[in-house]
């Protein structure tokens, strides 16, 4: 692949790959910093942030940043996670210098006006609202807490009205302060871009960063636990969940494939079981959260109230027969599927970008796409089940439910349950 990447002097890595039957070009910059990176007192200030880098700057205003971009025909973005914040634009090639002064205008040079920060502060307190009023996005937020409690990373990402009201401009200084550091920092292109030109570009207009800033945050500590939330809506939310794997630990894409064998789509365990032959909810899937130091491994399931008794012990019975009866069709079937969504990445100058700069951040180099399907092809039937054990077995359980969740087992029963010997495959039913 025609990937470039040089390092400058402030320890900003500029990744670009090179796609020249493009028009068009998608670039960005990645913080390897998000909410977990936030002190105690600052829950909600990287997403904070997010939002008031386009809100004015010493040379453009909120209007003029996103006006100069859309005059083009190009867009701006960005997005706040637990562990990276992006900012990025899409562009045609000709346009690149005007996207990448842009970004590095709102990065470097945001003012954050007082009035604009109380603006963005209420529009956040509307968001918070929404996110309240949904069911799905809270119980995801109680799954993050029962399952890093008392950690920036189980706290939500959007922060909570209180925070995010007591934060002011030196406050997002200080935290851009000890996070916007260049050995921190991606700038990531992907389409019809040169590589030179956009590092000469980047050097320039980026070098007032320091190159360090803030030691790494507190690793991680999974710890289980059980987060209910009974409420009068029509359908009840459940999470179960046990410690998932690391990015950089050898289970990370066993994981990844035992997740979509049990509910990675309609073909999956979970899908069948659950919704096809006995109809017990509308939706339910699996998910492997990864990072630098930790993880979690969830079913997700939606139900109604009537069949909450039901639907967990035999999610908990398809996780049990996991361990001995994966597969080598399933496992074939998600190689596949993984391999095709990799390969089809390429052709997305977005995705490509973004792809590249997540390898940057967490294995500190852009992976050649070869190695990557490699990795993935040697996982076989028995490391997939071999993962499914330790993960299930005397796991320490992650419950979290919202909704008309009265019913449902408790904690312990549903910690006994999946703790109970693997039924044979051929017994399962």
């Amino acid at each position: 692949m025609s990937v470039n990447s040089t390092k400058l002097d402030n320890g900003m890595t500029v990744l670009t790959h090179h796609m020249p039957h493009l028009e068009s070009a998608s670039l960005g910059v990645w913080v390897k910093a998000g909410s977990r990176w936030e002190h105690p007192e600052e829950n909600g200030i990287s997403h904070l942030l997010e939002h008031m880098a386009f809100k004015g700057t010493t040379t453009r205003t909120s209007q003029q940043i996103v006006g100069q971009i859309e005059q083009v025909g190009g867009d701006l973005n960005a997005a706040t996670s637990i562990e990276h914040t992006g900012y990025f634009a899409r562009v045609l090639k000709e346009d690149v210098p005007l996207a990448t002064d842009i970004l590095s205008d709102i990065l470097c040079n945001s003012v954050f006006n007082p009035k604009d920060l109380a603006r963005e502060q209420h529009v956040i307190e509307q968001e918070i609202g929404a996110s309240l009023d949904d069911p799905n996005d809270q119980v995801f937020e109680l799954f993050q807490k029962a399952v890093f409690p008392k950690q920036a990373i189980g706290l939500p990402i959007l922060g909570t009205v209180e925070s995010v009201k007591g934060f002011g401009a030196d406050e997002i200084r200080a935290y851009m302060d000890r996070n916007y550091v260049g050995n921190r920092m991606v700038v990531s292109a992907a389409g019809n871009v040169d590589h030179t030109q956009l590092v000469d570009m980047v050097s320039e207009r980026f070098s007032s960063l320091k190159s360090e800033g803030d030691l790494a945050p507190v690793k991680a500590q999974y710890v289980g636990g059980d987060q209910r939330k009974v409420s009068e809506h029509e359908q009840a939310q459940i999470i179960l969940g046990v410690e998932g794997r690391p990015y950089n630990s050898n289970g990370f894409y066993a994981a990844q494939i035992l997740a979509s064998i049990l509910g990675g789509g309609m073909s999956s365990r979970l899908f069948q079981e659950v919704r096809e032959k006995r109809g017990l909810c509308y939706s339910v899937y699996a998910f492997h959260w990864a990072f630098a130091d930790s993880g979690a491994f969830g079913i997700s399931a939606s139900t109604g109230e009537e069949d909450v008794a039901e639907l967990v012990p035999v999610i908990l019975e398809e996780l049990n027969r996991a361990i001995t009866s994966i597969t080598e069709e399933e496992v074939m079937r998600v190689r596949n599927q993984i391999r095709a969504g990799l390969l089809m990445s390429l052709e997305s100058p977005t995705a490509r970008a973004g792809q590249l700069a997540r390898q940057q951040i967490l294995w500190g180099r852009p992976i050649e796409m070869s190695e990557t399907i490699e990795r993935i092809n040697k996982i076989d039937v028995a490391r997939v089940q071999e993962i499914a054990g330790e993960l299930f077995t005397n796991p320490t359980m992650s419950v979290a439910a919202n909704g008309p969740v009265s019913k449902m087992l408790d904690y312990s029963k549903i910690s006994s349950h999946l703790n109970s010997s693997p039924t044979d495959a051929s017994t399962g039913d």
